[in-house]
């Protein structure tokens, strides 16, 4: 893919203004950890779920209204689908998304509830990029990365203009660390362009914390042969960007990765502290801290990145008090 600008902070507040005239900014919860107060924002409560409509709503606006008419084609598991949907469907533009064929139920649902048009394959066998590329090159389409994008990085950026907005209010001072969960890395290349100066602390699932291991070595580092499965479906991303990983390593960036138990013990945490429904994918920031993998700082920005769950497997998770 060509990618014909950077990101910038400009654009990422440009994105924080146009998704403020659309969508209510998401709440943050304070609770303490450790004796610290630790800022939570609450992207799980968004129209779709997850914070993706923030890049998906950048980038589709950003679309010259006379192509509009041929769409958008996008790949993901199941959160960005949904954001690229939202924001297809508010455009009046048709939206197709590659969708692996074993992405949580609730997420295919909710994509077809949006209007959008599911292409299935295997991810084990086939390229969701390659398929998408097919598709938006017959269809005339614009093809909507999940992340190797400047406007859809932007767009996920939006998320730290409102989180350092709203930690002011609160009297919490300036944000001094994010702790963010990571796949492909846009929403922290986002936060990390929004919020100059900031130690940013990605999390990844054990196996597929191949940002970590990228932001230690100085260098693009794919997901190892044969990875452990995880239920952070929307953190299972083979390979980082260059557009991401410039970003990071530019903001001296660094990585921690989380296990099944540790995720699923933040899931319990959050239903029970905060009362909010948080996907696996979406709680891996919150477990790293409960976990004793990041200490608590004052001035510490968390996201709870969405909150997509499977009914029967979320019913699992709170049942699990192992």
């Amino acid at each position: 893919m060509t990618i014909l600008r950077q990101p910038t902070r400009a654009g990422v507040r440009d994105a924080a203004a146009k998704i403020a005239a659309v969508v209510p900014i998401t709440p943050v919860f304070i609770k303490e950890i450790q004796g610290v107060a630790v800022a939570f924002k609450a992207e799980c409560v968004q129209p779709m779920g997850a914070f993706k409509l923030r890049g998906a709503w950048h980038r589709l606006t950003a679309i010259d209204p006379a192509l509009r008419g041929k769409g958008v084609v996008a790949f993901s598991s199941g959160n960005h689908a949904q954001g690229v949907a939202w924001a297809a469907r508010r455009l009046g533009m048709p939206a197709t998304i590659v969708m692996p064929s074993d992405a949580p139920k609730s997420k295919r649902d909710g994509t077809l509830a949006l209007g959008a048009e599911i292409v299935s394959y295997d991810r084990a066998t086939e390229s969701r990029e390659a398929i998408a590329a097919r598709l938006a090159e017959a269809r005339g389409a614009v093809l909507v990365p999940s992340f190797d994008d400047p406007w859809v990085i932007e767009g996920q950026g939006s998320a730290g203009i409102e989180a350092a907005a709203q930690m002011t209010a609160l009297g919490l001072g300036d944000v001094t660390q994010v702790v963010v969960p990571c796949g492909g890395g846009g929403l922290a290349a986002g936060l990390a362009l929004a919020l100059p100066g900031v130690r940013m602390t990605v999390v990844e699932p054990v196996g597929w914390d191949d940002m970590r291991r990228s932001l230690a070595a100085g260098r693009i580092e794919p997901v190892r042969a044969s990875p452990p499965p995880t239920a952070c479906d929307s953190l299972q991303t083979q390979r980082v960007s260059a557009l991401t990983f410039d970003v990071l390593m530019r903001c001296r960036a660094t990585g921690v990765a989380v296990s099944e138990a540790e995720t699923r013990a933040a899931q319990r945490w959050a239903a029970e502290t905060l009362r909010l429904v948080v996907e696996p994918g979406g709680a891996v920031a919150l477990a790293a801290i409960l976990a004793g993998k990041v200490t608590p700082v004052p001035g510490m920005l968390v996201l709870l990145s969405g909150g997509n769950v499977d009914r029967a497997a979320y019913a699992a998770v709170l049942a699990d008090a192992a």
